[in-house]
């Protein structure tokens, strides 16, 4: 199994999987077990070290929106905070989205009600310090095809990235090449982020993972 067709498995049989509990499931060990497992292969040769996780949702449900994340431990360990580079799987179309975002939760839980619009400001701001990834990664605005809190939060925290219809995902050289150039575009974020906290003269001190704030 290459990236693509691990990425292809969840794209084509995600909507018919969430008929089933996902306890078992074959799909759910996909996304669990056997795309992390390609993903990881895919990074090798892009150093590290970098954390993987897939996650078709939590106990008996299925998340609206599965994932398959790529953390730097340094920035954070989960998508609830920091940023970090994701693939989304929309509801309403076959295609998935590679994603540089933002972690949703932790906006959410501090912001409430506001949360959508503060990280659109910050995913703004932090797109200004990567417009040399502009071409390369240009969709900045993803759907996702579900109402929801999270889904909605995972719209506003894209930064930016690309989007894959169905048969992109047979060209498995691009895949690995769109991987380094979002890997790329991380690392840069990481970069520049330390280096706005090393340049502030006055506030407290923050760790990677608690920006974007």
């Amino acid at each position: 199994m290459s990236l693509g067709h691990a990425l292809r498995r969840i794209v084509e049989g995600y909507p018919l999987a969430r008929l089933d509990p996902p306890a078992g499931h074959p799909l759910a060990h996909v996304i669990r077990r056997g795309a992390p497992d390609e993903l990881r292969r895919a990074l090798d040769p892009l150093g590290g070290p970098f954390l993987v996780k897939g996650s078709p949702g939590r106990g008996t449900h299925w998340a609206a929106v599965p994932w398959l994340a790529v953390f730097d431990p340094a920035v954070t360990t989960s998508a609830t905070r920091g940023f970090y580079l994701v693939y989304l799987f929309p509801a309403h179309r076959e295609a998935v989205h590679l994603s540089l975002a933002q972690g949703t939760v932790a906006a959410i839980r501090e912001h409430g009600a506001q949360a959508g619009l503060h990280l659109r400001a910050s995913g703004d701001r932090l797109r200004a310090r990567l417009s040399d990834f502009a071409e390369k990664l240009p969709v900045t605005a993803i759907g996702l095809g579900s109402v929801g809190e999270l889904p909605e939060g995972y719209e506003a925290a894209h930064i930016l990235g690309l989007t894959y219809d169905l048969d992109a995902l047979g060209d498995e050289r691009r895949l690995r090449s769109d991987l380094a150039t979002g890997i790329a575009a991380y690392r840069a974020l990481k970069a520049r982020a330390h280096a706005l906290m090393q340049g502030s003269a006055c506030g407290p001190k923050l760790a990677l993972r608690d920006i974007p704030r």
